[in-house]
């Protein structure tokens, strides 16, 4: 018979564990034999001395274990999921998941909600009247088959350990941890049937890794992990120093991912959507290289990737009339412009503050389960290494009153620094 106490111990003083040791732990926690303070304790022990590959891959198969999978065809291995580690106006998995069902791979997405500063897909598809997010593993895995992709929450029976462990990291101070950070993604992207997974790692300002180096060291452990695992992975580390794209907010990043699919897509926020399809169909076995690109706009050419989004919306209970239309979802009740009032180079972006304002304005959350505002935003009109002049636009506004409208404008406008030299535009994706 294992003891909690002697495992809590031996990770508190370096060493690895066992498969065995981790899946004991995780299993009986999950069961209420283990209480909250003894796998707080276990967490904090691993904040602190972490864990080898082997350790994380034992730790993601306990927690995936821990409730229902979905098991679609074994010897299929088109399976294919995607995951950002969050940012401002990154809409990628919304253009992205239609787009790769329509070159030919099954797309199974589970997604989450606003993250701090950062917006979430399911909140951003919310703004589709009607939109389901919380369909049965029945219902996700039919949808699947039947479209190629489908965008869901995760269910009660998805991987339990994982929410269980997550509420208590979340008030134990250890949630940065990397071996944590990374049996939470993977347990409920391994559950969703996926057999290999499409990393994006923002890194910048606005992104939760700051450096290059953050975010090579959780790429690169996501992928060991999926290694150990026998699941393809590749990341891509992608800026995140200003917006993606030019939308921000929940309704105006789905105009602005119909109009992507249209052909009509901004070229940054295209660049990343091509590069992780790229990566996506490579490991598919599709196509490769300029093969893969020609694919994808192809499939955006015959509109072919905008069909299967409208089939996806309505097998989730979306209204498609407007989509189809091209007509603006939920328009805010004001819209206005944040201008510059000095001539000059945009030096840097204050990303992060940015979507700090969205949530200010009611379209982020502070709280769980607090309802949001879906038409509130901005559209931006100036970048890093743009010139401006005074009164210059920096973007538009779309807002419901809930602040003053000089305060959103100067606020707004502060998240700008201008500068008289010429800047260098930043480096989008590092593959």
């Amino acid at each position: 018979m294992m003891n909690p106490v002697e495992i809590i111990s031996a990770k508190r003083n370096g060493k690895e564990l066992s498969a065995k040791e981790i899946k004991y732990f995780v299993d009986n926690y999950t069961s209420g034999d283990i209480p909250d303070y003894q796998m707080a304790a276990f967490l904090m022990a691993v904040y602190f001395n972490s864990m080898t590959a082997d350790e994380t891959a034992a730790l993601t198969a306990a927690m995936l274990e821990s409730g229902d999978r979905i098991v679609f065809d074994p010897q299929d291995k088109l399976y294919i999921d995607k995951h950002s580690s969050g940012g401002i106006g990154d809409k990628v998995s919304i253009i992205l998941a239609p787009l790769m069902a329509a070159c030919g791979l099954k797309v199974p997405m589970l997604s989450g909600r606003g993250l701090g500063h950062t917006g979430g897909t399911l909140d951003k598809l919310e703004s589709i009247t009607g939109f389901r997010t919380d369909l049965s593993i029945e219902e996700f895995k039919s949808g699947v088959d039947s479209i190629g992709c489908i965008i869901t929450g995760q269910t009660p029976q998805i991987a339990p350990a994982d929410r269980k462990m997550y509420a208590l990291r979340d008030v134990t101070g250890t949630v940065e941890s990397i071996p944590l950070i990374c049996g939470s993604i993977l347990s409920k992207k391994f559950a969703a049937g996926t057999n290999s997974i499409v990393f994006d790692i923002k890194c910048g300002n606005g992104a939760f890794m700051k450096t290059v180096e953050q975010a090579n060291h959780l790429g690169q452990s996501l992928c060991d992990i999926c290694d150990v695992m026998h699941k393809g992975a590749v990341y891509l580390i992608t800026d995140m120093n200003q917006p993606l794209g030019n939308a921000v907010g929940n309704a105006l990043e789905i105009d602005e991912s119909i109009a992507a699919l249209h052909g009509g897509g901004p070229d940054d926020l295209m660049q990343v959507v091509f590069s992780l399809g790229e990566s996506m169909l490579k490991l598919g076995g599709i196509a490769f290289g300029e093969d893969a690109l020609r694919l994808q706009k192809e499939k955006i050419d015959d509109g072919s990737a905008f069909e299967i989004f409208l089939k996806m919306v309505s097998y989730q209970g979306g209204d498609t009339v407007c989509l189809e239309k091209g007509k603006p979802l939920k328009p805010a009740e004001k819209i206005f412009d944040a201008t510059v009032s000095k001539s000059g180079y945009i030096k840097s972006i204050d990303t992060y503050q940015l979507g700090q304002l969205i949530i200010k304005m009611g379209g982020g959350r502070t709280t769980v389960g607090q309802p949001i505002d879906h038409s509130v935003g901005f559209i931006i009109h100036k970048k890093i290494a743009d010139y401006v002049d005074v009164n210059d636009t920096l973007m538009q506004i779309h807002s419901n009153g809930q602040l003053a409208d000089d305060y959103l404008k100067q606020s707004f406008a502060g998240c700008f620094e201008i500068c008289e030299q010429e800047m260098q535009l930043p480096v989008l994706i590092t593959k």
